[in-house]
């Protein structure tokens, strides 16, 4: 008989938790081979295809193109060791030595190793038969995904681990895909037997206890009632539009619902407000995808950082007239992004203050060695940053490649989340929409992000008379927390005049 195993959504990495089905590239009834695509999906980063480290037949799919899922839910069944064209299907991982390619986060490249059995302390379980909040390090929440397998449905661990584990039998599993940059730690309210509660998100437990809810107050509106995030943050507004916002108190773990007031911060009726309750008109575009993690991060470096902006106006004529001659000497053509670029890294070397981040645990400004730079480019599918490894290290040849191979896969949204993260400092060419200025927001957790405007024709005071000149205006957003307006405005001021007088970069190289 075959045996059907269950893939679920991997952790993708970089702290994401959910992805967005964009296509389907397998039907119920096809044959596929381990390490095999089977699913596209879009998450807050980049666009993804999802392999599969089994080998069989596909007996179910899970979700709609379009449908959003978190990290976790089942992505399809495949039944192993079911005939197909004739001969069996290959077993988990496939039958050569070589195991699971290493395709996404958590599944290694080395041969499945011998198989093992772990010994775990028996479970407390609820009068269903599974596991309570209380088991081992909360992963009982983490098992609460829905699944269409039967109760002899094995989900193993993806090819290259070696483990499989039965659904149902009440045991604490606490082994998955590698996580990267998400709270899994268990809090104390998840290590008490509450009965289950179907969560499977760490950053929606940790919205909800820093807000003080109590999920088991709420009703999921995800399968088999899924607490999602949206949940949360939907019981969140209902309780502030009663009048009746929750506090977080001095206790570690507050147990207020959303239908309760916090008791020490009670809202005086007249301070209440006043919301129509007839439904709003207008078009209602969900935050979701790139879009959502742009509001999400933008919103956060806005709470957190103090920032300062500074500008100054340029004379850029010199600069052109550089450019000019360096792409009519032959070769590759220089693009002006790479040059300010170029001049960016030159000012980091002078102020290494603005190449850094700030660690508000350990109250320290953690100076950085290396320049990755960001620089922001428009999308259909939204505003991505993509980063420029080692700029400090690349020649303007070597940049002008490095953004134009950039930009493209931005344009087809074929970014890798490594390519989207990791920046210390991003240089924002605003100047393309026809624009001279702005105050741009920093890229968290960034210290500073180079703005530069439109290059147009202006008067200009040159050498003591009045001549039309190429004038940019150049603005410099700076978390204050690093530097004084001081080593700034010395950053901003030796940007101008490498600009005004690109001669002057020949001082650091």
């Amino acid at each position: 008989m075959p045996q059907v195993f269950e893939f679920k959504l991997p952790d993708l990495g970089e702290g994401l938790t959910e992805a967005e089905i964009v296509r389907w590239l397998v039907e119920v009834g096809d044959v596929v081979a381990v390490d095999q695509p089977v699913v596209e999906v879009e998450t807050a980063k980049a666009m993804v295809d999802i392999p599969c480290p089994y080998a069989g037949v596909v007996t179910a799919r899970f979700g709609e193109e379009g449908t959003e899922l978190p990290v976790g839910a089942p992505l399809i069944t495949v039944a192993v060791g079911a005939p197909a064209s004739g001969g069996p299907a290959e077993a988990p991982g496939g039958s050569s030595d070589e195991g699971s390619g290493n395709v996404l986060v958590g599944y290694g490249t080395a041969a499945p190793p011998e198989r093992r059995r772990r010994v775990r302390p028996a479970a407390p379980t609820t009068s269903t038969g599974r596991p309570s909040a209380g088991t081992a390090n909360g992963t009982a929440a983490r098992e609460a995904a829905p699944t269409a397998a039967s109760a002899g449905t094995a989900t193993p661990e993806p090819a290259g681990t070696g483990v499989a584990r039965p659904v149902g039998t009440g045991a604490a599993a606490g082994h998955g895909p590698v996580g990267h940059g998400r709270d899994t730690a268990p809090a104390e309210d998840e290590t008490r037997s509450e009965g289950p509660v179907p969560v499977i998100s760490p950053l929606v437990r940790r919205l909800a206890r820093e807000h003080g809810l109590d999920l088991r107050e709420l009703h999921g509106s995800g399968p088999d009632g899924l607490i999602l995030r949206a949940d949360v943050e939907y019981a969140l507004r209902a309780a502030e539009a009663r009048g009746r916002t929750t506090q977080p108190s001095a206790e570690p773990h507050p147990r207020v619902t959303p239908t309760t007031p916090a008791p020490s911060a009670p809202v005086p009726p007249a301070q209440t407000p006043v919301r129509s309750s007839a439904p709003l008109g207008g078009i209602r575009t969900p935050l979701k995808g790139i879009r959502g993690a742009v509001a999400d991060k933008l919103s956060r470096s806005r709470r957190e950082i103090p920032d300062a902006t500074c500008w100054v106006d340029a004379d850029a004529t010199e600069l052109m007239r550089a450019r000019t001659a360096m792409n009519a000497a032959g070769g590759p053509k220089i693009s002006l992004l790479a040059l300010l670029a170029r001049i960016c890294t030159a000012a980091l070397a002078r102020f290494p203050e603005l190449n850094s981040t700030v660690d508000m645990e350990a109250r320290e400004v953690v100076q950085l060695d290396h320049v990755h730079l960001g620089f922001a480019a428009q999308t259909e599918r939204g505003l991505v940053v993509p980063v420029v490894r080692d700029a400090h290290a690349r020649d303007a040849e070597s940049l002008t490649a490095e953004f134009a191979r950039l930009t493209e896969a931005a344009r087809t949204g074929t970014l890798t989340p490594a390519e989207l993260t990791g920046g210390t400092f991003t240089l924002n060419n605003y100047g393309v929409f026809g624009v001279d200025g702005s105050t741009p927001i920093i890229n968290h957790p960034e210290a500073a992000m180079l703005g530069v405007g439109r290059i147009i024709p202006k008067p200009w005071v040159h050498e003591g008379e009045l001549a039309v000149r190429q004038v940019v205006e150049l603005s410099l957003t700076f978390d204050h927390r690093v530097c004084d307006g001081g080593t700034a405005g010395g950053f901003l001021r030796y940007v101008a005049d490498c600009v005004e007088q690109p001669a002057v970069l020949l001082r650091t190289l």
